[in-house]
């Protein structure tokens, strides 16, 4: 029987770095990943058999737990009519419609298969919209791996030093201007120089890959006036915040309508998804309707459409999202008794189903804050939780996530973990 260690050992024989994306390779606290065999609610179990609390949620979508019972069974149910017809189905109606009911902000959504083609897409609409070429991100923030988008990125790019990635022509990384999170000025500065030529301004509003850093006041609403003035749209990459930090994601939490908004994760169930969506008038640029192409033959996979359908189900119900931030806030009280403990300087975000922890005696409010975190005293405290039982994702630069199935005794197991990992 396979180990994690043959696992992996056979796995770099037949894929780049043993393997499929690079996060998984524990670049980021050095060791061996781990390969999952199953999972549960809140555990996953890898191939070694042992279980594991589970603080990363697939990166995100499993906000229900794993192996939901509805979920699995709209899958199943899809499974046996067919696995893909390259047609339109009754499905991706359905949760187009239940995506536009729960984000006001969007008028008409398309569906697409991955986070990273989502924003893609929305940056060439944004550009076939306004005629102009250039878009405005942000330091530490990730979109994704398309060529626009890894100047001074966050995620995995951070973890391999990489500052941005061989293959991206410079004339592309040109039209690409970058300015901090969450300094103002500095955004006003390069709008006032540029935004006449600048198409888009794209922004995680909060920034959850330099793991979770949320707008200062009046950040976000100074951003989209700086749109108005200068004709640029603005677009949301709610990846990882949508349906994860409340019911209508980051922007239902501060009150901001971007243009666009970008989706993946939860709106699948746990299969492979994305969408983007927004004013009509801007959606209705893409093809059939306007000249901005594009197109995807796997695009409304009736299994990915079934599976989120239910999760948009699951997660409309009264009290959910009461539940899940209570419990969120729970597991992040009792890390910080553990830390306090244990005489550690530590600190924490969180909002919703989403946190984040920080190795300083302030959470971070930009790149800069972030790297002066501990982050030696992080991969220390990585691999101790995960020789007690507790997966978290394996970088300082990701946040964790809470699922509805993380009740209070998992939570108090994640506290005796904690006592033991904040000493090694």
């Amino acid at each position: 029987m396979n180990n994690n260690h043959t696992l992996f050992t056979k796995a770099q024989q037949f894929i780049p770095g043993g393997v499929n994306s690079p996060v998984r390779a524990f670049k980021g606290v050095g060791g061996e990943p781990l390969f999952i065999a199953r999972a549960e609610g809140p555990h996953m179990y890898d191939v070694n058999g042992k279980a594991y609390i589970d603080y990363l949620g697939s990166w995100g979508p499993m906000i229900a737990g794993h192996s939901n019972e509805n979920v699995l069974a709209a899958v199943h149910a899809a499974v046996d009519r067919g696995l893909s017809f390259g047609t339109s189905t009754e499905i991706e109606v359905t949760l187009a419609e239940q995506i536009c009911q729960m984000i006001p902000s969007i008028d008409k959504v398309r569906m697409v298969n991955s986070g990273t083609e989502a924003t893609m897409t929305a940056i060439r609409l944004a550009r076939g919209f306004t005629g102009r070429d250039k878009i405005l991100k942000f330091e530490g923030c990730y979109h994704g791996h398309g060529d626009s988008f890894l100047v001074k990125a966050g995620s995995g790019i951070l973890d391999l030093g990489i500052p941005g990635s061989p293959g991206v022509p410079d004339a592309v990384a040109d039209l690409t201007l970058t300015v901090p999170y969450n300094d103002l000025d500095k955004l006003s500065q390069v709008m006032n120089q540029h935004g006449e030529e600048i198409a888009a301004i794209i922004v995680e509003p909060i920034a959850g890959n330099m793991n979770m850093i949320e707008p200062v006041t009046g950040y976000l609403e100074g951003m989209k006036s700086l749109c108005e003035q200068y004709g640029s749209v603005l677009i949301f990459d709610e990846v990882m915040t949508g349906f994860r930090v409340a019911k209508g994601g980051a922007q239902e939490l501060y009150g901001i309508k971007p243009d666009l908004t970008t989706f993946g994760k939860v709106i699948g169930g746990g299969l492979p998804v994305g969408a983007f969506g927004g004013r009509e008038d801007l959606m209705n640029h893409i093809a059939p309707n306007g000249p901005v192409y594009q197109a995807g033959t796997m695009s409304g996979n009736p299994l990915a459409m079934a599976a989120g359908s239910a999760m948009m189900k699951i997660i409309s119900e009264p009290g959910f999202y009461d539940y899940l931030g209570q419990q969120t806030q729970k597991v992040v009280d009792v890390l910080h008794k553990a830390a306090d403990e244990a005489g550690v300087a530590f600190s924490t975000r969180n909002q919703g189903g989403m946190f984040g922890v920080f190795f300083s005696e302030q959470p971070a409010n930009n790149f800069d804050d972030l790297a002066n975190c501990n982050h030696d005293q992080f991969k220390r405290f990585f691999h101790a939780m995960l020789d007690q039982g507790v997966y978290l994702a394996p970088s300082a630069y990701e946040p964790g996530f809470v699922s509805s199935q993380h009740d209070d005794d998992i939570i108090e197991s994640t506290y005796h973990a904690a006592k033991i990992a904040f000493k090694a």
